[in-house]
């Protein structure tokens, strides 16, 4: 019988993110100076092998009943069907977030090996921008992607907006239209400071009352009762879909969070912006047991805080980006 992976603060958690690589093949100027960044030697990065056991310890000790498989890019990863294959073994659900360049040759493949649910990340629908944004000349192929989602299958295929002001806020009608037509759901996410170059501040970020109404002077919308999902949503009154709204910064939702996150190289974090990690990996390599392993991962879920603290004069900054941690 699972017990509850609880904290301190009686949070229980059941979500569990996994970055399976720390590359990407887009360099999005919020994740990672121009230059780039200097990616782990394989041999750091944890095995199928090694994720699928802190997985199953998981799932089996802790009844974790969801997980998503970030990056990095994950599609960078070779043979990721295989991972998605084994993770599905475990009767949990697998749902994976992507750029979406690559999803016209792997769609129909990973939904195949079980990938249940998408999220594409998608910051502009301007041609020029998107350059600007991603450094790609990539967005036809990026739409292609969620083209060849919704083919596959994939139900709801959900687009992640990080909106920054000054820079794409000016897209919030346009990106609600696009959702409208496609028939896919768009959520936008208040900028968070986990960008490499630090560049972050404040004044530029868009708030979860500014998205909402801006989009309803045009599509009226209405909230939805929220649960433990970290957007709120929001219906459209003419019943045409929905949109939702991360507001990590300006409406913190840490209270309700059920999330944990292991890192592409086998940190245990408890926290998106944790500043400690505990190393699963060398458990693992050093052959630990599975309870082994669950006692380390319950003293890290123990050592989780109550909040992130964003925007108060205690706020401590990851020394890690986005892009490193594994959305």
């Amino acid at each position: 019988m699972a017990r509850p992976l609880v904290d301190t603060f009686g949070r229980v958690h059941r979500d569990l993110r996994i970055s399976v690589t720390d590359r990407c093949n887009f360099r999005c100027t919020y994740c990672m100076p121009e230059e780039g960044l200097e990616w782990l030697d394989r041999s750091e990065i944890l095995t199928f092998e090694e994720i699928e056991q802190i997985a199953r310890v998981m799932v089996n000790t802790f009844g974790v009943d969801s997980i998503r498989l970030t990056g990095g890019e994950p599609m960078v990863r070779a043979n990721l069907d295989e991972l998605v294959s084994r993770l599905a073994a475990l009767g949990t659900d697998v749902a994976m977030t992507t750029n979406g360049s690559t999803l016209r040759r792997h769609a129909q493949l990973l939904k195949d090996a079980g990938l249940r649910r998408i999220n594409i990340s998608l910051d502009s629908l301007q041609q020029e921008r998107f350059l600007e944004l991603t450094r790609r000349d990539e967005l036809d192929t990026v739409l292609d992607g969620i083209d060849a989602a919704l083919e596959a299958g994939f139900d709801p295929v959900k687009i992640n907006c990080v909106v920054m002001r000054g820079v794409n806020d000016d897209e919030l009608v346009d990106f609600a239209r696009f959702g409208r037509d496609m028939g896919v759901v768009v959520r936008f996410i208040e900028w968070m400071p986990l960008d490499a170059d630090e560049g972050w501040t404040n004044d530029r970020v868009v708030s979860q009352k500014e998205i909402v109404a801006a989009i309803s002077e045009v599509f009226p919308l209405e909230p939805i009762q929220r649960g433990h999902e970290p957007a709120q949503r929001f219906r459209y009154l003419d019943g045409i879909g929905e949109v939702g709204v991360i507001a990590s910064v300006t409406q913190a939702f840490c209270g309700d969070c059920d999330r944990v996150r292991l890192t592409a190289e086998g940190q245990f974090r408890n926290c998106l912006f944790a500043v400690d990690e505990f190393d699963l990996r060398t458990l693992v390599r050093n052959g630990a047991s599975d309870e082994e392993l669950a006692a380390e991962i319950e003293r890290g879920v123990g050592a989780k805080w109550a909040g992130h603290q964003i925007g108060k004069v205690n706020f401590i900054r990851p020394h890690r980006s986005m892009s490193q941690i594994g959305g």
